[in-house]
């Protein structure tokens, strides 16, 4: 553990607990890594401006990788964005809406653009969009976009992923279940371990000096990227193969847990 320059968490079903709540100790952790020379990443299907919202005055210190690797801010400077171009979500939207029983959101850098009609679903789009531009005509949004998304209120984004979506788009593009109901889509090779190697070329830092954590399939490439990969305990179980270490569940704080093997490390 001693050699670990960079630390990324997983935000939903990892550090939050089910109860939408961060570890008591997490703020006071991160500031004792960073005064170890450990850097912090959120690594997060959820937009930066929300990630922002919920960090407050760390964010300042913090390394957000935002929409599933979409856009990577480094203590405030965004150091990379892929963004789709508006004819491929315009056409994802098309088909969502003609296909399938989702809401489709399409992810803008300010805010997120959701159909007028889907108002009903406010309370749990915002739990992740903190911003969010209810739209009468959404085919006319044209926004930069770093990803879009498929809001799914039955639950059942594994069956429309594997049966719709991802035979759909899955050649040309980056889908990822990121909760059962949620599909997220990238552009081709977007993911949390692509932003990871930027962010340790830019840091210098090597994958064996990396621990990550997470819970879902949409943090399986970053979890195969570093060599100090943790699932916590009530992750999907079907993602066992891709981690080397396991840890407690988010409602026990599985990721703090470790944080604090990890400072007892580097201050012995």
């Amino acid at each position: 553990m001693k050699d670990v320059k960079l630390v990324a968490s997983d935000m939903d079903h990892t550090l939050l607990t089910e109860k939408n709540e961060l570890p008591p100790t997490l703020f006071k952790d991160i500031d004792k890594l960073q005064s170890l020379g450990v850097e912090f990443a959120i690594a997060s299907g959820r937009p930066v401006y929300t990630l922002a919202d919920i960090f407050g005055d760390l964010k300042s210190e913090m390394t957000f990788v935002s929409d599933n690797g979409g856009v990577i801010v480094y203590h405030g400077d965004v150091i990379h964005m892929s963004p789709l171009p508006t004819a491929d979500y315009q056409k994802m939207t098309r088909f969502t809406l003609e296909q399938t029983t989702g809401v489709p959101v399409i992810c803008g850098l300010d805010a997120a653009y959701v159909p007028a009609s889907a108002q009903v679903h406010d309370a749990a789009l915002r739990t992740f969009y903190s911003k969010i531009n209810y739209v009468d005509d959404i085919y006319a949004v044209d926004v930069d976009a770093d990803k879009y998304t498929i809001y799914f209120p039955e639950g059942d984004s594994e069956g429309a992923n594997k049966n719709t979506f991802f035979p759909e788009f899955g050649a040309d593009y980056s889908v990822v279940i990121s909760g059962p109901e949620w599909i997220d889509v990238m552009n081709k090779g977007i993911h949390k371990g692509t932003a990871l190697a930027i962010l340790g070329d830019k840091l210098k830092i090597k994958p064996s000096e990396m621990m990550a954590f997470g819970d879902m399939y949409n943090d399986i490439e970053m979890l195969k990227y570093v060599d100090h990969s943790y699932l916590v305990a009530n992750a999907a179980a079907d993602m066992d193969q891709y981690a080397n270490y396991r840890t407690d569940s988010n409602d026990d704080y599985g990721v703090t847990n470790v944080l604090h093997k990890l400072i007892a490390a580097k201050e012995a």
